[in-house]
């Protein structure tokens, strides 16, 4: 009966010690995501984006270390740039262009913008704590939804992030962010869409040269203008 009982205790601690060396912590997880897109050079892909009632389409592009564009179909012709120094937004349907200069070591809050870069993820990483929403496996995208995908959930640290939380939905092979839903305060809803991925082909910085219409209204530093 001894023999049996420490037999059963030793299968069980055996077991025991496998499933705790198979759990990766979602802190530990969030690093994985990191460090693959640290070795992402550059990427462009397909781009959904809510707000509320409102829904834009569009292509994004991102190049090391800070390149961004996104050229929208829907709303059509709409289009924001920021090439490391200055953020540029074309409204078509208002004929205007919105300039903001970003100084060095600014930037230190996470937008939606910035969000899926390697930028962005360590801003996130530093402003929100980070855990698992319902588990280590994966689970459908959306209900009745064939993709699986890993969901963290982000709570922020301080009052001073203009997001709640954001939940990030995250492909388990390659670690790359299939949707990002950010909540603010007011309960205002964001969610990004990022499908159809192309990694590393060698954009060049021309990509990120936007000249607007030249008959469109220009408003600098818009975002500190009264």
């Amino acid at each position: 009966m001894k023999k049996t009982l420490f037999f059963c205790a030793l299968v069980w601690g055996t077991v025991s010690l496998g499933a705790a060396q198979s759990i990766l912590t979602a802190p530990a997880f969030f690093q994985t995501i990191s460090e693959e897109y640290g070795k992402i050079q550059d990427y462009e892909a397909s781009v959904d984006i809510k707000a509320g009632k409102a829904s834009m389409e569009g292509r994004v592009s991102f190049k090391r270390p800070d390149l961004l564009r996104i050229d929208f179909s829907n709303p059509e012709e709409q289009v924001i740039v920021f090439n490391g120094d200055q953020l540029t937004i074309y409204l078509p349907g208002q004929d205007a262009v919105l300039n903001q200069s970003v100084q060095s070591g600014s930037g230190q809050t996470t937008t939606t913008a910035n969000m899926a870069t390697p930028q962005g993820l360590s801003l996130m990483s530093r402003y929100y704590s980070v855990a698992y929403e319902v588990g280590q496996n994966p689970i459908p995208l959306e209900e009745g939804s064939d993709e699986m995908v890993i969901r963290l959930l982000l709570s922020r640290r301080n009052t001073t992030e203009a997001f709640r939380y954001i939940k990030l939905s995250v492909f388990p092979q390659n670690k790359l962010i299939r949707r990002i839903e950010a909540v603010t305060p007011q309960g205002e809803t964001f969610q990004f869409d990022f499908t159809n991925y192309v990694i590393n082909q060698g954009i060049t910085d021309q990509r990120f040269i936007y000249d607007p219409p030249s008959s469109a209204n220009n408003y600098n530093n818009f975002l500190f203008s009264e």
